[in-house]
């Protein structure tokens, strides 16, 4: 008999700081990203070649990478990775999850959850005002997630509506 993915018991994930100097932690978060970019909620497609190549050194050398890793017994199951900012109308700090993801085998489990707590876990301790994150308008899934965890779009005025998430490329 195989077991669901929500009949795994929340208490067998473990959540861990990345330590982005272990060889161990840096395969992990790659493999973890590049299943990420292949989904559909991604980018769709594997993560190039040069990009594969210089996203450990790109974190590394950033000041603000945060990441956490989601295990269940031993084997790497989640990511969250953040970096943080600073909210000039709080005067703190912000923790902004640029990408959170489980693989597919693993979803409805509760790691999402988990690693959202993490993150918060950690926000709360250094003060931070709050933790942001964006999320695609089709990925129902995730906003039940989020959602169930205290996450609601960002409103700053009330006569203002929702905030927006605009990006230009580059």
């Amino acid at each position: 008999m195989t077991a669901k993915e929500s009949d795994v018991p929340m208490e067998s994930v473990e959540i861990v700081e990345a330590d982005l100097n272990r060889k161990d932690h840096q395969k992990m978060v790659l493999d973890l990203i590049d299943a990420y970019a292949r989904d559909p909620m991604g980018n769709s497609g594997p993560l190039p070649a040069d990009v594969k190549e210089n996203l450990i050194p790109g974190l590394k050398k950033h000041p603000t990478t945060l990441i956490y890793l989601a295990f269940e017994k031993g084997e790497p199951t989640g990511i969250a990775v953040c970096f943080v900012g600073f909210s000039t109308f709080a005067a703190r700090p912000v923790i902004n999850i640029h990408d959170l993801a489980v693989l597919p085998g693993r979803r409805g489990g509760g790691v999402g959850r988990q690693l959202l707590t993490a993150v918060e876990c950690k926000a709360r301790g250094m003060g931070c005002c709050k933790v942001t994150l964006e999320v695609l308008e089709n990925n129902h899934r995730a906003m039940k997630v989020y959602a169930a965890a205290g996450f609601a779009q960002a409103t700053y005025r009330n006569d203002a509506g929702g905030a927006l998430f605009f990006a230009k490329q580059l």
